[in-house]
Formats: C-alpha cells, structure tokens, sequence
C-alpha cells in the first residue's frame, strides 16, 4: 500500500511540474511551434545521414535501407519518449554543483518525479514524430509475411525500448550523485546508446554487441525483436525466445535503476550551499 501511494505521489508531482513547464512553453507559442519543428528537422539529419549512405551503397552490413529504416524507427521513437519523459535528468549535476539540489529533498514530493519533470520540454515531440514517420515507413517498404506475432511486436519494441532507456536515464543520473557531474558519461549511454541502435549489429564488432546485449541491455530495444520479425540471425547468436523478452528486460532495468537511485540518494552529502 505505501508503495502505491508514494507511486501515485510521484506521478501526481510529475504532472503538476510538467504542466507548469508546459503552459510556460505555450505563453509564446509561434516560438513553440518553430522550435518543436527545428527538433524535427535536426533530429531528421541523422536519418539524411542513412539516405546519403544507401546512395553509395545497397546494403549496410548485409541490411537493406528499409531494414535499417525499421531499427532506426524504433531506436529513435523509444528514446524519443524516454527523453521526453526523463530527458532533463542530465542537468542533475549541474543542480547538485550549485547546492540546487538541496532544495529538492526538503520539497514535499518525490525527488526523482521533481528532477524527471524539471523543464519539461514539450519541443522533443519534434524526435518522436520523426521517429514514427520512419518507422511507418519502414513498416510499410519492408518484406515481412506479417502474423499477429510480428505486429504485436512493433509496439511491443517502442514501449520497452522507452522503459529501458528510461532506466538508463534514471541510472545515469543516480551515478551523478556519486560522480558530482557526470552529464557527459550519461549522454554516452543515452544519447550514444540511439545511435548505435540505428544500424545493424552486422556492423560492429562481437564484444561491442556482446556488451550491449548483456552488460547494458539496449540490443532488447530493436536489434533482438527486429530480428525475429525480420527473419534475421539473432545477434551472437541467442535463442529465438529472447525476441519476446523485451518487456522482462525493460522491467529488471528498471528496478535495477531504481535501486541505483535509491542508493544515490542515501549517499548524498550536500554541498553546504
């Protein structure tokens, strides 16, 4: 009972933050709409990037352009969501270097729902609009003998891939409070992390993918899945089951960062400012 209580707490405090950071975006909203078009434009080079390649080539890493389109749909639209949600949280350095964070623990809220709303910012629907066009795309240019399996699949992936690049979030900012400022190392794993994601497995080295298939997860988000709806080799080689193992693996990241976070915090020493 007191976990659902502090869980309904936390998603209260989280709305009411984010609302207000909202209706603050919408006081000048031509600026807002330039802006949310300028995050989709810009996120839209990366995706320019692929185009400029298979121009060149026919195929990356043994892949064909709608195949890599597929991944680098849901990459993008699962960490679209996460950064949207939880995207602020690479400033929490900044705020424990300043003695802002203070401030926070003594606030009647949920520090994490505090920090995760903080600056809420309405403009990264920009990436996630991107992301879906792609992967709409994607879906519809590629040759699959769709089953209810496979389709059940793709939100299945866009969901997941969000909770576990949520986690990566929650736990990068949980390693700031140990590390002080640690915002580039998170930006690694997060921002990095959807980058990888875009292109084949084929395409990197077996450590590279051994790595983040075991030790950080992120090849659950698209390279796994996609490949049973693909028809493609799972990367080194695992079993076909895992392609439905997404949502376990989003869960136990989760709890996984939740810890991290909790230990961040009882570790905490304020800076006396």
């Amino acid at each position: 009972m007191g976990e659902r209580y502090a869980l309904a707490e936390g998603l209260r405090a989280y709305g009411l933050i984010a609302g207000m950071w909202v209706r603050s975006s919408m006081t000048y909203r031509t600026s807002f709409v330039l802006t949310v078009f300028g995050n989709l434009i810009v996120t839209a080079l990366d995706f320019v990037a692929i185009l400029l390649m298979f121009s060149q080539v026919d195929s990356l890493g043994g892949w064909s352009l709608p195949e890599v389109a597929f991944l680098y749909g849901l990459s993008v639209t699962a960490f679209g969501i996460a950064d949207l949600v939880l995207g602020s949280m690479d400033v929490l350095g900044g705020r424990i270097r300043d003695g802002s964070f203070d401030t926070l623990l003594v606030r009647p809220a949920p520090v994490l729902a505090q920090v995760g709303a903080d600056h809420f910012a309405l403009r990264r629907l920009g990436r996630i609009t991107q992301g879906a066009v792609v992967l709409g795309y994607a879906v519809a240019a590629i040759d699959v003998d769709w089953s209810a399996p496979k389709v059940l699949l793709v939100p299945v992936m866009v969901i997941s891939g969000a909770a576990i690049f949520s986690a990566v979030f929650v736990a990068g900012a949980a390693f700031q409070i140990f590390a002080q400022d640690a915002a580039e190392v998170q930006n690694a794993f997060t921002y990095g992390g959807t980058t990888l994601l875009q292109y084949p497995p084929t395409v990197f080295g077996k450590d590279l993918v051994r790595g983040v298939t075991f030790m950080l997860p992120l090849a659950f988000v698209n390279w796994v899945p996609a490949a049973h709806v693909l028809g493609r080799p799972y990367p080194i080689g695992l079993p076909e089951w895992t392609a439905f193992a997404s949502p376990l693996v989003a869960v136990a990241c989760c709890a996984l960062a939740g810890l991290a976070w909790r230990a961040g915090l009882r570790s905490y020493r304020s800076t006396g400012s």
